[in-house]
Formats: structure tokens, C-alpha cells, sequence
């Protein structure tokens, strides 16, 4: 017997505002059965003293450690640049103004 029926389904198109011909609300009441049926089962497996987790394995973080390295000086970083105005990169105006 099915834990959900083709009343039921038709009820959910009809708030999710969908047109479901009677092949398809059979079709979708014995897929959400077996949905169901899933959880179900999901539910019935002994998790006393399990501790809940993200993921199933071990996460470990492949960033380096944050450390302090020497930093260019204004003059080094403006070096190459093609014009220079006040220790500032001079670039094309691109918003009209």
C-alpha cells in the first residue's frame, strides 16, 4: 500500500501550480513512496553515541600557515609602471565625468 496517493500528489501540482497528466501522478506517487521508504530506513539504523560530522572523512586544511613576508615599497611597485602622478598608477578615465 502506498504511504502516499495519487490524491495526494495531485494535491502538491496543484499548489506547486503544475499540470501532471494521470500517468505522471502515478509515476510520481511510487517515486516519493520510494523516497520515503529510504528516509525511512535511514532512520532505523542505530546512531546512539555517534558523533555527528560534515563530512566522512577527515578534513585537514591545505592552506600554508599565515606568516609575515617583506612587502614591495611604493617606489618598487611604481617602478614599471607606464605614468606615475603623486605615488598613484595614472589610468584612462573610463566613467564619464
Amino acid at each position: 500500500m502506498p504511504k502516499i496517493s495519487r490524491d495526494e500528489v495531485a494535491h502538491l501540482a496543484e499548489l506547486a501550480r503544475l499540470a501532471l497528466s494521470e500517468e505522471e501522478l502515478e509515476q510520481y506517487a511510487e517515486q516519493i513512496d520510494g523516497i520515503i521508504a529510504n528516509v525511512s530506513a535511514v532512520q532505523q539504523v542505530a546512531a546512539q553515541g555517534v558523533e555527528p560530522m560534515s563530512h566522512p572523512h577527515s578534513i585537514t586544511t591545505a592552506m600554508r600557515a599565515d606568516e609575515e613576508e617583506a612587502l614591495l615599497t611604493a617606489e618598487q611597485a611604481l617602478d614599471q609602471a607606464p605614468e606615475v602622478e603623486q605615488q598613484r598608477f595614472v589610468v584612462p578615465q573610463i566613467l564619464g565625468e
